[in-house]
């Protein structure tokens, strides 16, 4: 059983895939709490390289306020993460 939905962007501009996802979450009522780039923390903590790969933590207010209504420990789902990744798959 998968945990996660898989969207397959083929451009070729990491940034630009961010800006994409960003934008295309906004226009769904999300919005984005946090951006953790793990590349980056991989490196500044353990001086190792590895791919581009970000976590946003998107949310939309008025579906998390309706969640939290139903269960009050739904908080532990939230936000939701939305992961992206570089892959050099071919296009």
């Amino acid at each position: 059983m998968d945990y996660y939905f898989l969207i397959i962007l083929k451009i070729k501009n990491f940034e630009e895939a961010i800006i994409r996802t960003i934008e295309a979450l906004k226009e769904e009522g999300f919005g984005v709490l946090t951006d953790i780039d793990i590349k980056a923390t991989l490196k500044n903590k353990l001086d190792v390289d590895f791919h581009n790969y970000r976590i946003l933590g998107a949310c939309n207010p008025a579906l998390a306020f309706e969640a939290l209504q139903v269960d009050d420990k739904i908080g532990t789902m939230l936000p939701c993460n939305v992961i992206l990744q570089e892959n050099h798959w071919p296009l």
